[in-house]
């Protein structure tokens, strides 16, 4: 445990590193000999076998230079034209330079981010000494992506002193103090400019193979050896670990959720609140101090082998800088990721004397836990299985109709999807594949049975991507239930993930991995989910921004295509249906309060989201923010209690980021959003039973 000595040093560590950042240019950092390598073995790789088959070569170098520039300031922020001018002379060089491993051009671009950004941070912090003027007729563009690079330095501080202005009229406005307002932006630019000093090496590289790998096309991606963990970990649902969702705040790692029946929940000696300032390994390993550590690496080091002691010096959430730690002594266990498993609940639906139980399954993910099918474990986890034991339950609770709410699922294990469908519609073609080469296969299941054979709904919104599209897809063409909603997201293509280690033939893990695409799927019915994605039989109105959220908001993204139908038995028709289902939504969406205001709403942030530019005038602001609370009132005084929904959760503005709110209202404005009304869930449960009134949904036929 550390002594009060010990806590002095470290307090004026972190003291000295806030005044060091005012000089001090951030590292320059080089790229290492296996980023050369993998970097070629990708090539390689995307070269011969990925689906759309792009020659690495100029064109496609000056592609990878914008998606680069892109990545590093996508806001036009930093850089200034001269910066960019002297990255486009190299622009149909980094083919060569691939091929060469050799990586100095986009390091050497990345280097320069680094400092623009250092100089930017240091400018935004110096201005907080004087304040602004809001009664002065300014404006402040928010959105500054298609917007010139600036020509000058003045240019470009003219831009941060605006942006400066804005933080400051933000936390104004929601009746911040001057003072508080110096010293919450204080410490928001210094945590900014403080993790300058702390990107690495692989940070660079793999930001650079994003731009190439996306520059190919949208849905392949490159992982590093870190990032290919992280991806199996979410395949899976599971970690060896202590069972703690850790955040950053002001240079400390800090518990924001303990995992039930985690070693950490279950020590009874953690709280939410709580900060990491050191990490040991075993009973008698050094204690390594992790104040100021980026939060990836504490995380590495908190994470190990199962049945393995880690330690944890541990400064309490009430304590000072001086105050009294705890150290904590855990021993690492398997951690169930259950917050992405599916889960069900029951929706009650009354209408004049009928009273309807429905069903609800909510599958944030298709997940499948590889290893453990490989290996014969009897008790692995996937998405199918799991579903498939809530459907009995379900059964078991008489439940008239299910729904399967698929919102923000993108995608995952494609052969979870297969299954899934296979519990609703028996046995049959689920999609057909077609190759880089053109050939076009079909997969299904060979479940003799559905699992549920009663009136189904699936709900999807912009989110719903991929492996979500397929399921809710197929639902649509054997016209096996209701599909509700928005369009979803549009991506109809399949991935594999390529071990570059074992390309090869590497014995440790050095290089990475390539999820690369190597097909395009199709429906059974022979359209595609690529570009347009699932249309809903109804559609509910949603938030998403479809120019900045979808497939069609990529420049690169493949066409929509069309090819012969499967061999297919349609299960039933719900065409016959629509018209009186759509007509009944109507009419409760004119009745309604909250499908009513869920409207106005979502025109309301359509409207703010249209705005490019917005006025500094503090008079014009507060008029603004005045409007919002007083709509948010009238709805207050029109339930007759202070209560929120998910939609008035939305415009609620403080001016602050998520780390510089108390943990407690953090945590708190979480669970508001959790509890609040689901508007869009509760029509869905209301078309689905008016659906089963008509009679006319079909069920599955046991094959």
């Amino acid at each position: 445990m550390r002594t009060r000595f010990g806590l002095l040093l470290a307090f004026l560590t972190v003291v000295s590193s806030a005044q060091a950042l005012e000089t001090a240019s951030p590292p320059v950092l080089a790229p290492e000999e296996d980023q050369g390598k993998a970097a070629h073995l990708s090539a390689q790789v995307l070269t011969y076998y990925h689906y759309k088959k792009v020659p690495l070569d100029d064109a496609l170098s000056a592609k990878i230079t914008d998606r680069y520039i892109e990545l590093l300031d996508p806001d036009r922020s930093f850089f200034l034209q001269s910066d960019i001018d002297t990255f486009m002379a190299s622009k149909d060089k980094l083919d060569d330079a691939i091929y060469a491993e050799d990586l100095t051009i986009p390091f050497g671009m990345f280097n320069v981010y680094d400092q623009r950004f250092v100089e930017r941070m240091s400018y935004a912090r110096g201005l907080l000494k004087d304040g602004f003027d809001f009664n002065q007729k300014e404006d402040f563009t928010i959105r500054r992506d298609k917007e010139p690079w600036p020509k000058t330095e003045a240019e470009s501080q003219d831009i941060w002193r605006k942006r400066v202005k804005n933080d400051w009229l933000r936390l104004k406005l929601a009746g911040t103090s001057d003072a508080k307002i110096r010293e919450t932006l204080g410490k928001r630019y210094e945590n900014s400019q403080a993790r300058a000093y702390k990107y690495k090496s692989d940070d660079v590289f793999q930001t650079f193979m994003t731009a190439y790998t996306n520059a190919v096309e949208p849905h392949t991606d490159y992982f590093g050896v870190a990032a290919a963990s992280e991806f199996d970990i979410s395949m899976k649902l599971s970690l060896v670990g202590i069972g703690a969702v850790l955040q950053e705040r002001d240079e400390y790692t800090t518990i924001r959720e303990l995992v039930a029946g985690g070693p950490a929940q279950l020590s009874g000696q953690l709280n939410a609140g709580d900060r990491i300032v050191g990490v040991a390994q075993g009973k008698d390993g050094p204690m390594v101090d992790v104040v100021g550590t980026r939060l990836n690496e504490v995380v590495k080091l908190i994470r190990g082998e199962k049945d393995t002691v880690v330690r944890l010096d541990i400064m309490p959430s009430d304590a000072g800088p001086d105050g009294k730690h705890r150290l904590i002594t855990l021993v690492r266990d398997n951690i169930s990721l259950e917050k992405q498993a599916a889960k069900k609940s029951i929706r009650i639906v009354k209408n004049g004397d009928l009273t309807r139980k429905i069903g609800v399954i909510d599958l944030p993910t298709f997940y499948d836990d590889f290893e453990g099918r490989r290996r014969g474990d009897k008790n692995y986890r996937s998405a199918s299985r799991d579903v498939a034991k809530l459907l009995a339950e379900l059964e078991d609770e008489k439940v008239d109709g299910v729904v399967i709410d698929l919102r923000n699922n993108g995608g995952g294990s494609l052969p979870q999807a297969i299954e899934l469908t296979g519990l609703f519609v028996g046995k049959g073609p689920v999609l057909q594949q077609r190759n880089g080469e053109g050939d076009i296969k079909v997969d299904g299941n060979d479940r003799g049975q559905a699992k549920w054979t009663g009136p189904l709904a699936v709900l999807i919104n912009r989110g719903s991507a991929s492996a979500s599209e397929i399921f809710a897809a197929a639902i649509q063409d054997y016209g096996r239930g209701l599909v509700i909603g928005e369009p979803s997201f549009g991506k109809g293509t399949v991935q594999t993930v390529v071990d570059l280690d074992e390309q090869a033939r590497n014995p440790k893990p050095e290089f990475g991995e390539l999820k690369m695409t190597v097909a395009q799927f199709f429906r059974i019915n022979g359209g595609t989910t690529q570009l347009r994605g699932v249309t809903p039989d109804i559609i509910l109105p949603g938030f998403s921004d479809e120019e900045t959220l979808g497939e069609s908001s990529y420049d690169n993204a493949l066409p929509w295509l069309q090819i012969k139908p499967a061999k297919y038995k349609p299960l039933g028709d719900i065409k016959p249906i629509l018209p009186e289902l759509q007509s009944r939504h109507d009419a409760r969406a004119k009745e309604d309060r909250d499908l009513k205001r869920l409207v106005e709403d979502v025109n309301e942030l359509k409207d703010l989201r249209d705005k490019r530019v917005i006025s500094l005038n503090e008079t014009e602001r507060r008029a603004e923010r005045d409007r919002q609370i007083g709509r948010l009132k009238a709805r207050e005084a029109a339930d007759g209690k202070d209560s929120a929904s998910t939609t008035d959760l939305v415009f609620q503005e403080d001016g602050l980021q998520a780390d510089e709110r108390s943990m407690s209202a953090d945590i708190a404005s979480e669970k508001a959003l959790k509890d609040a009304k689901d508007v869009l869930l509760d029509e869905t449960v209301h078309i689905l039973s008016d659906a089963s009134d008509l009679g006319k949904v079909t069920s599955a036929k046991n094959n």
